[in-house]
């Protein structure tokens, strides 16, 4: 226990003035993230055979989950109001873009290029022992689905000093500015039938989302009872859009064949956003409070120096965990996905890959608080614009198309290379000194 012992010691110096609510919500989305994850991708063996699914696609019937189980709009929302206070304290400490952006990169992008090289290399060993570059394919990409995350939000982190400057000008203004873009961007993609302008809603909708995180932070959102009239509010729009328009019910992926919320993103997530958002910021009072024990803001502390490391890795963990079981017959894999039994069996199941993923996130987690060294000095801002978006091209391919997949021959190559060089260049990777 002396782990939990230096936490308790670390939690105790937090100061006063930290709005602990805000780490707590940062932890709870991601292991709800990891929880839905691991609920909706399914494996059964039966006949000699491991068949994997989605429970949203084989098991319609389960899509309204996912109005609980996506919360990426609540870790937008954290991050906003997180880049707020990181942009204000660096303002007063006069520093400037290039090193407050180094910072963010860093333990951003760090624990990311374990997870891409690591599986560059499984990928390899899986070749050398005989399995199929489509199983190779399929076990690649879905390992790497968690990282389509990081390659926006990097975006939107480097944009967020500008983004920022919107909000303190225009306040309320900005932020609607962006839901119109993203309101537009859908009417052309649904009623113009424009679908590839429908991916720049990747930064139009998250953008705004996060900008309600600038709100957060400013005070606008202080009123219990106002923020229930929101939620009820984000939740009417939503429905509307499903029940009486073009949206899928499902927040989460595509198990509606052609056609989704999230690819690309669509407007529905900005009023999930306001729907989840204003039932829990109207729960920030008490909530503050709890978390003044040591032990809740202790737990809330030990998730946080870990949260990139389980949600890079809680994919993997499972896959091997299955390949495993497989090799053993099947063992564990043997209840029909959707069957009461399976129901029954989830939450032995989810608790298992906890503890697989324990020791992995002790292992691996130091590298989301390694520090840059003093001998690296900070890149230009430029430089690590060009880098970090290079980078995150590499991500998004990687986590669509998988080591092997792609309508390009090579791409998968090309995309790891793009993420090794970009990280290189933005000075991410430990020892390339940026002068």
């Amino acid at each position: 226990m002396a782990i939990w012992s230096q936490v308790k010691q670390l939690a105790s110096q937090t100061p006063a003035e930290r709005n602990r609510y805000v780490d707590f919500l940062r932890a709870v989305s991601i292991l709800v993230v990891i929880t839905g994850h691991w609920l909706i991708a399914t494996s059964w063996y039966a006949e000699g055979n491991l068949t994997s699914g989605h429970l949203l696609k084989s098991h319609p019937q389960t899509q309204w989950l996912t109005w609980l189980f996506q919360v990426m709009p609540i870790f937008f929302i954290v991050g906003g109001y997180s880049n707020a206070v990181s942009l204000e304290s660096a303002r007063t400490k006069n520093v400037d873009y290039a090193t407050w952006l180094s910072t963010r990169l860093n333990r951003l992008v760090a624990p990311l290029l374990v997870l891409i090289v690591a599986w560059a290399g499984i990928g390899i060993t899986m070749g050398l022992f005989g399995v199929s570059p489509e199983d190779i394919q399929y076990a690649s990409q879905a390992a790497l689905i968690p990282t389509w995350f990081l390659a926006i939000y990097i975006m939107v982190v480097i944009l967020a000093p500008a983004t920022y400057g919107l909000w303190r000008k225009y306040g309320f203004l900005s932020f609607w500015m962006f839901v119109a873009v993203a309101i537009a961007i859908d009417a052309a993609f649904f009623l113009a039938d424009i679908r590839w302008l429908g991916w720049s809603n990747y930064f139009w909708v998250w953008m705004a989302v996060h900008h309600l995180g600038f709100a957060w932070r400013d005070g606008r959102f202080n009123s219990p009872a106002r923020l229930v009239v929101y939620s009820a509010l984000g939740f009417a729009a939503l429905a509307a859009m499903i029940l009486k328009g073009p949206y899928p019910l499902a927040m989460v992926g595509s198990p509606d064949e052609g056609l989704s919320n999230t690819l690309p993103p669509k407007v529905t997530l900005l009023a999930l956003g306001m729907f989840q958002f204003g039932l829990l910021l109207a729960l920030e009072g008490p909530m503050r409070r709890l978390l003044g024990s040591l032990r809740w803001w202790a737990a809330t502390v030990l998730i946080n120096t870990m949260i990139m490391t389980v949600y890079l890795w809680h994919i993997t963990v499972m896959i091997v965990f299955v390949a495993v079981l497989s090799l053993a017959g099947g063992y564990g894999l043997g209840l029909e996905p959707g069957t009461p039994e399976w129901w029954y069996s989830r939450p032995l199941w989810i608790a298992v890959l906890v503890v697989l993923l324990a020791p992995v996130a002790l292992i691996m987690s130091p590298l989301e608080r390694r520090p840059r060294s003093s001998e690296d000095g900070i890149p230009p801002a430029r430089r690590q614009i060009i880098g970090a978006s290079m980078l995150c091209l590499g991500i998004a391919l990687l986590a669509m198309y998988g080591y092997g997949g792609g309508p390009v021959q090579h791409l998968d190559k090309m995309s790891f290379a793009m993420v090794i060089f970009g990280a290189g260049i933005s000075g991410v990777l430990p020892g390339i000194r940026s002068k």
